[in-house]
């Protein structure tokens, strides 16, 4: 663990201290790996102000160039490095998001119901080793599906039933369980693993049948009330919620609003709405036993196929910078949430926004600079003409990156991503053009070196044998 004094929490704020899915979809981005970072310097931080001028400008120049809305929360060692927030809450009426804003998590909710699954197997009313058919039965191969499995996303149940919940105003609960148990298994049950929103869903209902609570009900009176975290709930179709944001989806330079949900089934995958200061008090908590035992939290926190699922979260993912990791992600049209708690250096980075701005890249880069990592601010790219007779030597594998030449164009691993030119050796990606590429010459004067930036993130590639 990192030593290091930083000013306190205000007053407020004593209880502070993983695309519809993430921690697959959003993350399985080309090329996007923890493979030679840029240099660590050193500890957590050089000093305190330094550190939160560093985080401060970066989140700055991402509202400024990249038009970042939403609210920011960076904490380490019980202390406040960034509180801030950018934007609008409400573009109509140009409502500036604040502190205190609430926004949509998606799947950052997972985390809250398995924590309620896991209060309920604690109390003997239900076993991780439940057959999915003990609760529903009937359920096509029900008997082969445990609750374990649903929890790590190993239960073979297909990713999401949303183009009904997306559509249909109105829905029950009969329909919509006969349509998704209407869905072939994507695998035997337990053999392979992939996400699955409507595993969280049916989890959700399982919480309801045991608890004889709804799902918003019991999550009030078992952990948002015992923490205080007066701001977080879950979303309903016609509660008011106040100082609730509005979700936008980003087209070209342009946004408009999210489409109809109908948040009575967008729920244990998605639906929880909460603030920045409400989830660090979750934070606190999950370092505690008020919510969850050791032994549950520990649960919670293995790692249990080669995706590093646990219960709700993910654990110590492939983007953990080196450091011990425990975070989700969330992405629902304009809702993009991230959760992520390095539990050896005491670091807290959330970001939640509401215009479909990458909160997961954004949160990588923050806790890249926590880290003393290599951080370059986002700038407008430009493509311009430059020397394509250079690009034979461009092109090759370094280590994991495949740079192909064709037709006097450059493209990053695949024909499907083309390298746009800001000057003769420095490209940015057509997908993505806040990652970049540039090729370095070595002293024998070869280009033997890549250097790619991940939201600012230096890493370096160095050209295979």
């Amino acid at each position: 663990m990192i030593n290091i004094t930083f000013f306190p929490y205000p007053n407020h704020m004593t209880h502070s201290k993983l695309i519809f899915l993430l921690g697959i979809s959003l993350f399985s981005l080309k090329g996007f790996s923890q493979v030679k970072t840029g240099k660590e310097k050193g500890s957590l931080a050089e000093n305190r102000m330094s550190l939160s001028e560093k985080l401060s400008n970066y989140m700055q120049a991402q509202a400024d160039v990249n038009g970042f809305s939403g609210t920011v929360l960076i904490t380490g060692k019980d202390a406040v490095l960034l509180r801030q927030a950018y934007g609008y809450a409400n573009y109509e009426w140009k409502v500036k998001a604040t502190a205190d804003t609430k926004y949509s998590l998606a799947s950052v909710s997972k985390q809250f119901t398995a924590a309620a699954i896991l209060q309920l197997a604690e109390r003997k009313l239900i076993s991780l080793d439940d057959k999915l058919n003990t609760y529903f039965p009937g359920f096509p191969k029900g008997e082969q599906i445990t609750l374990h499995m649903m929890l790590a996303h190993m239960s073979g149940l297909a990713m999401d039933f949303d183009e009904l919940y997306l559509n249909q105003v109105s829905l029950t609960q009969d329909q919509v369980l006969d349509y998704i148990s209407k869905k072939d298994l994507l695998f035997t049950p337990g053999e392979q693993t992939a996400y699955s929103n409507i595993g969280y869903y049916l989890l959700a209902r399982i919480i309801e049948k045991v608890s004889g609570n709804s799902y918003p009900a019991y999550l009030k009176e078992n952990i948002f009330d015992p923490l205080k975290m007066h701001e977080t709930g879950v979303m309903t179709n016609d509660e008011v919620i106040a100082n609730m944001s509005d979700r936008y989806v980003r087209k070209d330079k342009n946004y408009s609003k999210n489409p109809y949900i109908n948040w009575a089934f967008n729920i244990g995958h998605d639906g929880i709405y909460s603030t920045v200061n409400d989830l660090s008090i979750w934070d606190s908590a999950l370092y505690g036993t008020t919510v969850l035992s050791e032994k549950m939290k520990q649960l919670m926190f293995t790692s249990y196929n080669d995706q590093n699922f646990g219960y709700g979260f993910l654990i110590n993912p492939f983007y953990n910078q080196g450091h011990k990791l425990i975070a989700h992600d969330g992405g629902f049209f304009g809702a993009m949430t991230s959760f992520n708690r390095f539990t050896d250096d005491g670091l807290l980075v959330i970001v939640l926004s509401n215009n479909q701005s990458p909160a997961y890249m954004l949160a990588y880069g923050l806790a890249a600079i926590c880290f003393g990592k290599d951080v370059e601010l986002p700038y407008h790219h430009q493509k311009v003409k430059n020397n394509p007779s250079l690009y034979k030597l461009f092109k090759g594998n370094y280590e994991d990156i495949k740079i192909l030449e064709s037709n006097g164009k450059l493209y990053y691993n695949d024909f499907d991503i083309e390298l746009f030119p800001e000057s003769d050796h420095k490209f940015f990606r057509s997908d993505d053009d806040n990652r970049t590429v540039e090729f370095i010459k070595d002293a024998s004067g070869k280009y033997s070196t890549i250097k790619l930036t991940k939201a600012g993130v230096v890493e370096i590639r160095k050209r295979s044998l």
